[in-house]
């Protein structure tokens, strides 16, 4: 008798899956826009549950993104200098943490490969000094792409040829910034962090002179205000981030620029669903505006 009741609380489990399932479905999408809409009832209707919904949301913008807009730009690129010496070469690796790293000649727009971290090992158990030739000696051939490249098409391109950084060109051939598959794949799964990565949400960077910072978007706006003696209202939003949202009207993208009373706010890294690092810089003089 147990057995039976068991047998048909399964069924009626299994049915109410079914037209839960059925339900969100019913009707044929005939674009993005209605398979989205039809994930939202999913979620809704607790078919998917919304981390399963982000991923998939993810994986079908990602055809919409190119590399230029979650490219990490030439200002923060970590590169080698061909004619740095060995230990300030090994002392940058070791600082930033990176496993990859791009090798520049006397121009920033020559890019003689890749440096990986771990081919260096072996030359640790060298009998004689390194020399900056014997690190030269371990570079990579380096992956151009053009700033348009679609990021589902790369993402194919990095499993397929099993590169795991691509040098982005601009339309005349310089350098214009670098993707790593880990830029791509957080468009899908969003933010990966490993054990080195550093949680400094709230620390803004002064950069050279003394009306340029690096804040980050999760900056509170208590915070920002105290540094920069700014009045930002914080009843709505908590974040720096939050306010230029809003004042976007969207999620801005790398590169997009607005002003804010005396602050002009460039976003620097954004991966489409939120912005992550901002530019900012202080304009003493409204005629700047």
């Amino acid at each position: 008798m147990s057995e039976d009741r068991s047998s048909t609380s399964n069924d009626q489990q299994s049915k109410s899956w079914f037209e839960r399932l059925t339900q969100a479905f019913n009707d044929e999408p005939k674009n993005r826009k209605d398979i989205i809409n039809l994930l939202e009832a999913a979620v809704s209707s607790e078919v998917i549950d919304q981390d399963a919904f982000t991923i998939i949301e993810g994986a079908l913008e990602v055809s919409e993104v190119q590399a230029r807009d979650i490219m990490i730009p030439p200002s923060q690129m970590v590169v080698v200098k061909s004619d740095n010496d060995p230990k300030t070469t090994i002392r940058k690796i070791i600082d930033s943490s990176h496993s990859r790293f791009p090798v520049v000649g006397e121009d920033s727009d020559e890019i003689l490969g890749v440096l990986l971290a771990k081919d260096l090992l072996p030359l640790l158990f060298k009998d004689s000094e390194i020399t900056m030739e014997d690190i030269l000696n371990q570079l990579r051939p380096a992956n151009f792409i053009p700033e348009s490249k679609r990021l589902n098409v790369l993402l194919n391109e990095f499993r397929t040829k099993r590169y795991h950084m691509a040098i982005v060109l601009d339309e005349y051939g310089s350098v214009s910034g670098l993707v790593t598959i880990e830029d791509v794949l957080e468009q899908i799964v969003g933010e990966i962090e490993d054990e080195t990565d550093k949680h400094d949400d709230e620390d803004i960077k002064p950069l050279d002179g003394s009306s340029h910072f690096i804040v980050p978007a999760l900056c509170e706006v208590d915070n920002f205000n105290s540094f920069f003696k700014a009045n930002f209202s914080d009843e709505e939003f908590d974040t720096i981030g939050g306010i230029l949202v809003q004042q976007f009207g969207h999620v801005p993208v790398r590169g997009e620029e607005i002003v804010i009373d005396r602050y002009k706010f460039q976003v620097m890294k954004s991966d489409g669903r939120r912005v992550k690092t901002l530019h900012v810089e202080v304009l003493e003089d409204r005629e700047q505006l």
